[in-house]
């Protein structure tokens, strides 16, 4: 099983267009401040969760250059 958030994995990464990713890169990026936040107060129970996020975070960025180098391409929004 991998680690990471539910809904994150790159399957779901693939369909998501860029403006999504980067809202998404916010959000992660945003709950990993509050949890480094609440480790460093020692209010932190779930330690696992850093590493997650931390990987979520790196999964979003991995799409957003393959995408820049053309080994993948964003979803069309051609219907």
């Amino acid at each position: 099983m991998a680690i990471g958030t539910k809904g994150l994995a790159p399957q779901d990464l693939d369909g998501m267009d860029n403006d999504r990713l980067a809202e998404e890169l916010d959000k992660a990026k945003a709950e990993l401040f509050n949890l480094r936040f609440s480790a460093a107060t020692g209010q932190l129970e779930d330690h696992g969760r850093l590493k997650a996020v931390r990987r979520d975070i790196a999964r979003i960025y991995t799409i957003v250059r393959e995408r820049e180098l053309g080994i993948r391409t964003a979803p069309s929004t051609e219907k």
